[in-house]
Protein backbone atom coordinates (compact mmCIF):
# COMPACT_ATOMS: atom_id res chain seq x y z
CA UNK A 1 0.00 0.00 0.00
CA UNK A 2 2.89 2.21 -1.00
CA UNK A 3 1.83 6.01 -0.47
CA UNK A 4 -1.50 5.34 1.58
CA UNK A 5 -1.26 8.58 3.07
CA UNK A 6 -0.72 10.40 0.04
CA UNK A 7 -4.48 8.60 -1.36
CA UNK A 8 -6.27 9.17 1.62
CA UNK A 9 -4.85 12.77 2.67
CA UNK A 10 -3.68 14.11 -0.96
CA UNK A 11 -0.82 15.30 0.49
CA UNK A 12 2.33 13.77 -1.12
CA UNK A 13 4.91 15.32 1.36
CA UNK A 14 3.32 14.30 4.13
CA UNK A 15 3.73 10.65 3.47
CA UNK A 16 7.74 9.48 4.11
CA UNK A 17 7.49 6.62 1.47
CA UNK A 18 6.40 8.14 -1.26
CA UNK A 19 9.18 11.24 -0.67
CA UNK A 20 11.74 8.17 -0.16
CA UNK A 21 10.52 6.36 -3.47
CA UNK A 22 10.21 9.22 -5.52
CA UNK A 23 13.43 11.78 -4.47
CA UNK A 24 15.52 7.92 -3.22
CA UNK A 25 18.69 10.03 -3.82
CA UNK A 26 17.90 13.41 -2.44
CA UNK A 27 15.27 11.84 0.27
CA UNK A 28 17.99 12.75 3.25
CA UNK A 29 18.35 16.39 2.08
CA UNK A 30 14.67 16.72 1.53
CA UNK A 31 13.70 15.52 5.14
CA UNK A 32 16.68 17.83 6.22
CA UNK A 33 15.02 20.80 4.76
CA UNK A 34 11.59 19.59 6.57
CA UNK A 35 13.20 19.46 9.92
CA UNK A 36 14.53 22.95 9.14
CA UNK A 37 11.28 24.67 8.56
CA UNK A 38 9.30 22.94 10.66
CA UNK A 39 11.51 24.10 13.60
CA UNK A 40 11.55 28.03 12.71
CA UNK A 41 10.54 29.21 9.25
CA UNK A 42 6.46 29.36 10.45
CA UNK A 43 5.17 26.41 8.64
CA UNK A 44 4.13 23.71 10.93
CA UNK A 45 2.17 22.20 8.26
CA UNK A 46 5.07 18.94 7.60
CA UNK A 47 5.57 15.97 9.03
CA UNK A 48 8.39 16.43 11.56
CA UNK A 49 7.58 13.57 14.23
CA UNK A 50 6.25 10.72 11.77
CA UNK A 51 9.46 11.67 9.24
CA UNK A 52 11.76 11.36 11.87
CA UNK A 53 9.89 7.71 13.23
CA UNK A 54 9.88 6.69 9.74
CA UNK A 55 14.06 7.51 9.05
CA UNK A 56 14.79 5.31 12.31
CA UNK A 57 12.15 2.40 10.64
CA UNK A 58 13.93 2.91 7.18
CA UNK A 59 17.51 2.81 8.50
CA UNK A 60 16.57 -0.32 10.83
CA UNK A 61 15.22 -2.60 7.32
CA UNK A 62 17.59 -1.37 5.35
CA UNK A 63 15.43 0.66 2.82
CA UNK A 64 17.50 3.84 3.44
CA UNK A 65 21.59 3.76 3.90
CA UNK A 66 23.99 6.76 4.75
CA UNK A 67 26.95 5.15 5.42
CA UNK A 68 27.43 1.73 3.43
CA UNK A 69 28.21 0.32 7.36
CA UNK A 70 26.00 -1.41 10.31
CA UNK A 71 22.43 -0.27 10.28
CA UNK A 72 23.27 1.24 14.22
CA UNK A 73 26.00 3.70 12.61
CA UNK A 74 23.25 5.41 10.28
CA UNK A 75 21.48 5.94 13.25
CA UNK A 76 24.09 7.68 14.76
CA UNK A 77 24.86 9.44 11.68
CA UNK A 78 21.18 10.73 11.44
CA UNK A 79 20.74 11.97 15.02
CA UNK A 80 23.67 13.74 14.50
CA UNK A 81 22.91 15.59 11.00
CA UNK A 82 18.86 16.33 12.47
CA UNK A 83 19.87 17.26 15.24
CA UNK A 84 21.76 19.79 13.22
CA UNK A 85 19.25 20.37 11.12
CA UNK A 86 16.59 20.88 13.91
CA UNK A 87 19.26 23.27 16.22
CA UNK A 88 19.49 25.79 12.86
CA UNK A 89 15.99 25.80 12.13
CA UNK A 90 15.67 27.30 15.24
CA UNK A 91 18.22 29.63 15.01
CA UNK A 92 16.28 31.03 11.96
CA UNK A 93 13.54 31.32 14.01
CA UNK A 94 14.90 33.24 16.15
CA UNK A 95 16.49 35.71 14.50
CA UNK A 96 13.40 36.07 12.71
CA UNK A 97 11.08 36.77 15.56
CA UNK A 98 14.36 39.33 17.02
CA UNK A 99 14.15 41.01 13.88
CA UNK A 100 10.35 41.49 12.33
CA UNK A 101 8.53 39.46 15.30
CA UNK A 102 6.19 42.19 16.31
CA UNK A 103 4.97 43.11 13.23
CA UNK A 104 4.37 38.76 12.58
CA UNK A 105 2.71 38.34 15.98
CA UNK A 106 -0.41 41.22 14.91
CA UNK A 107 -0.58 39.95 11.55
CA UNK A 108 -3.41 37.68 11.43
CA UNK A 109 -2.74 35.78 7.99
CA UNK A 110 -3.48 32.30 6.67
CA UNK A 111 -1.09 30.14 7.89
CA UNK A 112 0.88 32.32 10.52
CA UNK A 113 -2.02 32.54 12.91
CA UNK A 114 -1.92 34.99 15.46
CA UNK A 115 -4.00 32.48 17.80
CA UNK A 116 -1.10 30.07 17.28
CA UNK A 117 1.39 32.26 17.80
CA UNK A 118 -0.32 33.76 21.39
CA UNK A 119 -0.76 30.15 22.78
CA UNK A 120 2.78 29.94 21.90
CA UNK A 121 3.52 32.82 24.02
CA UNK A 122 1.56 31.12 26.84
CA UNK A 123 3.29 27.82 26.52
CA UNK A 124 6.79 29.72 27.09
CA UNK A 125 5.59 32.13 29.94
CA UNK A 126 4.86 29.19 31.59
CA UNK A 127 7.43 26.74 31.14
CA UNK A 128 10.55 29.13 30.57
CA UNK A 129 13.32 28.33 29.35
CA UNK A 130 12.40 24.48 29.32
CA UNK A 131 10.01 25.49 26.76
CA UNK A 132 12.26 25.08 24.03
CA UNK A 133 12.46 21.43 25.00
CA UNK A 134 9.33 20.46 25.90
CA UNK A 135 7.71 22.43 23.04
CA UNK A 136 9.85 20.04 20.44
CA UNK A 137 7.15 17.58 21.55
CA UNK A 138 4.20 19.62 20.74
CA UNK A 139 2.64 19.87 17.25
CA UNK A 140 2.43 23.75 16.25
CA UNK A 141 4.31 24.95 19.24
CA UNK A 142 7.51 23.39 18.28
CA UNK A 143 7.20 25.76 15.13
CA UNK A 144 6.46 29.14 16.51
CA UNK A 145 8.33 28.52 20.22
CA UNK A 146 11.91 29.98 18.89
CA UNK A 147 9.98 32.74 17.38
CA UNK A 148 9.00 33.90 20.55
CA UNK A 149 11.69 33.82 21.87
CA UNK A 150 12.80 36.13 19.51
CA UNK A 151 10.37 38.08 19.99
CA UNK A 152 11.01 38.45 24.29
CA UNK A 153 14.60 38.84 23.18
CA UNK A 154 15.80 35.84 25.23
CA UNK A 155 19.22 35.79 25.88
CA UNK A 156 21.25 34.18 22.84
CA UNK A 157 23.58 31.77 25.06
CA UNK A 158 20.86 30.88 27.16
CA UNK A 159 18.71 30.16 23.68
CA UNK A 160 21.55 28.00 22.18
CA UNK A 161 21.93 25.49 25.31
CA UNK A 162 18.36 25.04 25.41
CA UNK A 163 17.68 24.20 21.49
CA UNK A 164 20.55 22.41 21.43
CA UNK A 165 19.07 19.83 24.44
CA UNK A 166 15.89 20.25 23.11
CA UNK A 167 16.98 19.26 19.29
CA UNK A 168 18.80 16.50 20.70
CA UNK A 169 15.94 15.04 22.63
CA UNK A 170 13.72 15.30 20.20
CA UNK A 171 15.26 13.64 17.39
CA UNK A 172 17.02 10.96 19.42
CA UNK A 173 13.91 9.94 20.94
CA UNK A 174 11.94 10.29 17.91
CA UNK A 175 14.36 8.36 15.37
CA UNK A 176 15.62 5.22 17.82
CA UNK A 177 11.59 4.80 18.43
CA UNK A 178 11.30 4.24 14.81
CA UNK A 179 14.57 2.36 14.11
CA UNK A 180 13.13 0.42 17.90
CA UNK A 181 10.22 -0.79 16.55
CA UNK A 182 11.66 -1.83 13.04
CA UNK A 183 14.24 -4.21 14.75
CA UNK A 184 12.29 -5.32 17.47
CA UNK A 185 8.66 -6.22 16.15
CA UNK A 186 8.75 -7.50 11.99
CA UNK A 187 5.07 -6.41 11.12
CA UNK A 188 6.40 -3.17 12.11
CA UNK A 189 8.71 -3.74 9.20
CA UNK A 190 6.55 -5.03 6.78
CA UNK A 191 3.82 -2.44 7.65
CA UNK A 192 5.65 0.59 7.30
CA UNK A 193 2.76 1.98 5.30
CA UNK A 194 0.31 1.94 8.27
CA UNK A 195 2.34 2.35 10.82
CA UNK A 196 3.39 5.85 9.27
CA UNK A 197 -0.19 6.42 8.75
CA UNK A 198 -1.55 5.76 12.57
CA UNK A 199 1.69 8.12 13.26
CA UNK A 200 0.48 10.36 11.00
CA UNK A 201 -3.23 10.53 12.81
CA UNK A 202 -1.74 10.59 16.10
CA UNK A 203 -0.05 13.47 14.98
CA UNK A 204 -2.94 14.71 13.53
CA UNK A 205 -5.49 14.50 16.09
CA UNK A 206 -4.37 16.93 18.60
CA UNK A 207 -4.12 19.58 15.99
CA UNK A 208 -7.08 18.91 15.12
CA UNK A 209 -8.28 18.56 18.63
CA UNK A 210 -6.49 22.24 19.05
CA UNK A 211 -8.13 23.59 16.18
CA UNK A 212 -11.80 22.25 17.42
CA UNK A 213 -11.23 23.95 20.73
CA UNK A 214 -10.62 27.49 19.71
CA UNK A 215 -13.28 27.26 17.41
CA UNK A 216 -15.99 26.76 20.35
CA UNK A 217 -14.33 29.14 22.35
CA UNK A 218 -14.48 31.67 19.48
CA UNK A 219 -18.14 30.96 19.79
CA UNK A 220 -19.00 31.25 23.13
CA UNK A 221 -16.71 34.56 23.05
CA UNK A 222 -19.27 35.62 19.91
CA UNK A 223 -22.39 34.91 21.60
CA UNK A 224 -21.06 36.52 25.05
CA UNK A 225 -20.58 39.44 23.09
Amino acid sequence: MTGLQTMLLGIPWMDPNWLLDHFHTEFIWISLIIVFIECGLLFPFLPGDTLLVSIGLFFATDQLNLTGGPDGLDLLLGIIIFTVAAFLGNVAGYELGREIGPPIREHDGRIVKRKNIDRTVEFFEKHGSQALVLGRFVPFVRTYVTLVAGISEMNRVKFWLWSIIGAVLWVASIMCLGYFLGQTFPWFAQNIDLVILALLVVTLVPIGYEVWRSRRREEATTKVG
